[in-house]
């Protein structure tokens, strides 16, 4: 466990983990960079064009801004080739592609709360 002084779960207080929580949250916050990090899990290797297509509802600014902050907080990695046009690919770094597991178990999380207000409100009416 990385925010652990010791590495073991049990030695981490609520107080390390909001904060840990908190910096993770300030990492992947705004509307865009999830579904970015998504897109790119799935394909590998995007184009700025392909991540515009597969993306319609962000706008050329938004998306610019989004793949810089993750460049920055080294979730995506950017190459440039030199050539004319300029052909730019975007991909998720090591650290980037690690984070995928975790947003699955987030997923299968999100996707039980229908179930669960179904059985909660069955419950009520009983």
């Amino acid at each position: 466990m990385g925010y652990s002084p010791t590495g073991k779960l049990e030695d981490v207080t609520p107080e390390m983990a909001a904060t840990g929580a908190e910096a993770v949250l300030r990492l992947l916050e705004g509307r865009w960079k999830l579904i970015i990090i998504f897109h790119l899990f799935a394909r590998g290797v995007m184009r700025f064009s392909e991540l515009e297509r597969a993306i319609p509802d962000i706008s050329q600014k938004m998306l610019t801004q989004q793949l810089r902050a993750l460049e920055k907080d080294e979730i995506v990695a950017r190459k440039v080739y030199p050539q004319v046009p300029p052909k730019v690919e975007y991909t998720l770094t090591e650290w980037g592609q690690a984070m995928c597991p975790a947003l699955d178990a987030l997923l299968e999380w999100g996707a039980l709360r229908p179930k669960y207000e179904n059985v909660h409100a069955h419950g009520a009416e009983s």
